[in-house]
């Protein structure tokens, strides 16, 4: 396969894994992946864990991630995170408009768009997810490609 890109295989841990239980699995993946080169590794642990899996990678080939992130960069947007918060954290990837996000949350394209470009300014590498809830897949309605559900929305 020809490509221009280094390919992400990037993991959503969702709204699961303590702090505790993130280091733990953070240390055998290091191990099962320390030979792991012609992809790019991303692991997207809930936020209460960023700062301690951060610690925990700084000498691997796993990189951070985030699940989400506003497209405000300060106010008062209570329970939101900003750019430059996950940066602190060596944040590299933010994973934006998540199905989950987009029907829970009520997340439009135009509000992922807003978030896709603040992460961009702020030089993270936004996931865009552009892919369908399970009930639309069930159905046969595609929004998002053959291969996966989440593309990245800008080359480095």
């Amino acid at each position: 396969m020809n490509k221009d890109r280094k390919l992400i295989v990037a993991g959503n841990w969702k709204m699961n894994k303590t702090v505790a239980e993130s280091l733990d699995l953070v240390r055998s993946l290091k191990i099962e992946l320390s030979n792991v080169k012609e992809v790019d590794i991303v692991i997207c642990p809930p936020f209460t864990a960023l700062s301690e899996v951060s610690k925990a990678i700084l000498d691997s080939n796993i990189r951070l991630g985030a699940q989400d992130m506003s497209e405000h960069n300060v106010g008062a947007y209570t329970g939101d995170i900003a750019a430059l918060m996950l940066k602190e954290f060596s944040v590299r990837y933010v994973i934006l408009g998540h199905s989950e996000r987009r029907q829970y949350h009520k997340e439009s394209d135009e509000l992922v768009s807003k978030k896709a470009r603040a992460a961009h300014a702020a030089s993270l590498k936004p996931i865009v997810c552009v892919g369908e809830m399970l009930v639309e897949r069930e159905a046969g309605k595609r929004r998002g490609s053959s291969i996966g559900r989440c593309v990245a929305a800008w080359p480095d």
